[in-house]
């Protein structure tokens, strides 16, 4: 596949982009990396990471398992990148979920449905389709509920997508169960330092895609920028420093976590497709909920660490009857980043100049060729 995309010379990240997202005939995914599934490839290679920076107790407080147990890869040519393959606790991807469908998007964070509603309106997502999404009839074609259309959340430094920039203006707090997930993920992989000041939430359907881009909006590159998927699993690409470069699929799978540093920090990328979950998931919604309570087995209803209460609660099954409906079809990805680096501040510029690297997307998904950000000018590209 690769030595075809190169002889014809096209831009061979928009030709695999355009291949994975085709749907008839379906492409061939034998070239699509699975790190579930990986036993010996030349390409990917085990990655250590520090068990030392966080202690098994914290770890379960976020849901985690020992950073001693998780597997973590790299990829030949992509320095900087680390893929770690779900290092979740069974039974704590439901909390997490459930803060992405039913808390994050609560008030005074920002989603797309601000852009075209009023703030009433948008006010109780959750409260306002749980029932409608629950008792919805499969076979039939009904109005989407207000969850359904939900494209993306932003958090803490809210991303402006007509801007594409960051401002000290518009922010509100940041989550503190995310900010300390993603400080632990980050620690393990040698950045200690790490603070989690922004979030962009996207919520994937089954016709739902990326387009190419670079995530070079915020102001310093050399924290990483870390990436969790949750319930359908999607093909990711990756590629270079320049859309000519010919990227590398893989998949992500529901757990798993992407964190992009050095040399990867500043790469094109992509999500041409959504694809169905492994056969055997445990988030399938047709398995027993086991671990949905989240007992004693998991640690994750005692305190975890003395004094300390964990952030991974219970999710009840009324709610996880929401979200399991809401996940048979659908991905959730929460990106979460640093802004400033140490002894920065945001510099008092134009807000309407576009950033030079025009051609990027931006993290607003693209479904059916249509962005479901703030209306902008028709391209030509994926």
């Amino acid at each position: 596949m690769a030595a075809s995309i190169m002889e014809h010379g096209e831009d061979a990240f928009r030709k695999l982009f355009k291949l994975y997202k085709r749907r008839s005939p379906p492409p061939d995914f034998s070239d699509v990396l699975d790190f579930s599934k990986i036993v010996k490839c030349d390409k990917v290679f085990p990655t250590k990471l520090d068990p030392t920076v966080v202690s098994d107790g914290e770890a379960k407080m976020e849901g985690l398992r020992p950073i001693r147990d998780w597997q973590a890869f790299g990829i030949q040519g992509y320095p900087g990148f680390i893929f770690i393959s779900n290092p979740f606790l069974h039974g704590s991807q439901h909390y997490w979920i459930r803060q992405c469908l039913k808390t994050y998007p609560q008030k005074p964070n920002v989603c797309n449905l601000d852009m075209h509603m009023s703030p009433t309106e948008t006010e109780d997502i959750w409260g306002k389709s749980a029932h409608l999404l629950q008792s919805k009839d499969s076979g039939k074609r009904e109005p989407k509920t207000l969850l359904e259309k939900l494209r993306w959340v932003t958090l803490g430094y809210h991303y402006n997508w007509d801007t594409k920039t960051y401002s000290a203006d518009h922010y509100t707090p940041f989550p503190d169960d995310l900010y300390s997930l993603s400080h632990h993920i980050a620690a393990a992989c040698g950045f200690a330092s790490f603070r989690a000041e922004a979030g962009i939430l996207n919520y994937y359907h089954s016709d739902s895609s990326l387009g190419i881009h670079v995530d070079e909006s915020e102001l310093d590159h050399t924290p990483p920028l870390l990436s969790f998927s949750f319930g359908q699993s999607a093909v990711f690409l990756l590629g270079g420093t320049q859309r000519e470069d010919l990227p590398t699929a893989m998949y992500m799978h529901s757990g798993d976590v992407m964190v992009m540093s050095g040399h990867s920090r500043l790469l094109y990328h992509a999500v041409p497709r959504i694809v169905p979950a492994p056969k055997g998931d445990p988030l399938n919604p047709t398995l027993e909920l086991d671990g949905l309570d989240l007992g004693p087995d998991h640690g994750l209803t005692q305190p975890c660490t003395q004094g300390k209460s964990p952030l991974v609660r219970k999710v009840s099954a009324e709610d996880w009857a929401v979200c399991s409906r809401y996940i048979q079809t659908s991905r959730l990805n929460m990106t979460v980043r640093q802004v400033l680096g140490p002894g920065m501040a945001f510099p008092k510029v134009d807000t309407t100049k576009q950033t030079e690297r025009s051609d990027t997307e931006g993290y607003h998904e693209v479904q059916d060729g249509q962005n479901r950000g703030p209306k902008k000018k028709k391209r030509n590209d994926c």
